[in-house]
């Protein structure tokens, strides 16, 4: 999310009278004359604002169309971020969950609304002349991971949220299952790195609580040295906490990855400063104390994850049930991401 907000597009409206009346006795302020505004990053999860006078709150809720079962769980976001910010600062507080349909037309969940920048694309201008703003950045985001692995979970009665023996093994089969669902044709590639996690894994570590999506466009800075808030917990479980490094890895870009890669990730250009992989690594060593011998796995099945992802998104624009035109052009990026991700494995 950004402080910009843009019209709704035309086919993700929904009936904002019936959505004023529901909330009006939910929500502070709620009973004063509502307006809606959409946030206009992300490829998957819609995100509203909704500002009843001066109380702003930000609604979230699925993406057109069908979604793979236990993806885009909007219950389960709301159920780690009504306690979470309780013991970790970074965590939006939600404020409610409907799961009744007939409101906007998907379950959805209201939380609160941070202020800040997220960094996509491009270095934004009020960090481009701070020395050094892109390792700030860097530091921050391994820095504040290693504080969510951390969080006592039992504590704040998570303990129930997932189930963290096998979770890797889980991983991989869940997601090649999504995977045969979404692909719109065969690639060889996608199937040797799935006989390769399956030949190559690791003996799993103490379990943490897991962001499972955590990208640079996935947290907002007030300062680049200072991270405020990390959105898109509807994913977030127990399980191994390499699992969030070796996705950061996957997102993360550096001036040697070929164009297309640098591209297709949500991050500015490597030309800014921003930390080498192989330093996030040692740095949430350093902050963690893990061990990260078998780094090299959670990357590769991050990576792996991604051509999974890439192709949900696009087989719901190939399917017409989004008229996004950004997902175009996702169809021919699949194979090529599955080759990299091959590539990562078989090479030392």
């Amino acid at each position: 999310m950004t402080d910009e907000t843009i019209d709704v597009r035309p086919d993700e409206r929904f009936d904002e009278a019936k959505l004023a009346d529901y909330l009006r006795d939910k929500l502070e302020g709620a009973d004063q004359p509502m307006t809606v505004r959409q946030f206009p990053g992300g490829a998957a999860n819609l995100t509203y604002l909704l500002r009843f006078g001066a109380q702003e709150y930000v609604l979230r809720r699925p993406p057109l169309g069908p979604v793979a079962p236990k993806s885009h769980d909007m219950a389960r976001e709301y159920k780690v971020l009504a306690v979470l910010h309780q013991k970790f600062s970074a965590a939006p507080r939600a404020y409610h969950f409907c799961e009744d349909s007939e409101v906007i037309g998907a379950p959805f969940l209201i939380m609160e609304r941070h202020r800040g920048t997220v960094v996509r694309r491009e270095m934004p201008d009020q960090f481009a002349e701070v020395p050094d703003a892109a390792r700030q950045m860097s530091e921050a985001l391994i820095d504040k991971l290693a504080e969510l692995h951390a969080v006592d979970f039992d504590a704040i009665g998570l303990r129930d949220l997932g189930r963290p023996l096998g979770f890797v093994e889980r991983q991989i089969e869940g997601w090649y299952e999504r995977w045969e669902k979404a692909k719109v044709k065969e690639v060889p590639a996608f199937e040797e790195v799935y006989t390769w996690l399956k030949n190559n894994r690791p003996p799993e570590n103490p379990p943490s609580l897991l962001h499972n999506d955590y990208k640079l466009d996935n947290v907002m800075f007030r300062e680049p040295s200072k991270l405020v808030a990390i959105f898109d917990w509807d994913m977030c479980t127990l399980g191994d906490p390499l699992v969030d490094v070796g996705t950061l890895l996957a997102y993360w870009t550096e001036k040697e990855d070929p164009p297309y890669y640098q591209g297709l990730l949500g991050m500015p250009s490597p030309r800014y400063g921003f930390m080498t992989r192989r330093e996030l690594v040692e740095r949430y060593a350093e902050k963690s104390g893990r061990s990260l011998k078998h780094i090299k796995f959670y990357h590769v099945l991050a990576l792996w994850r991604v051509v999974v992802i890439v192709a949900q998104i696009y087989v719901r624009y190939h399917r017409g049930q989004t008229q996004d035109e950004r997902f175009a052009m996702l169809g021919e990026l699949v194979p090529i991401i599955a080759q990299s991700a091959y590539e990562l494995a078989v090479n030392d």
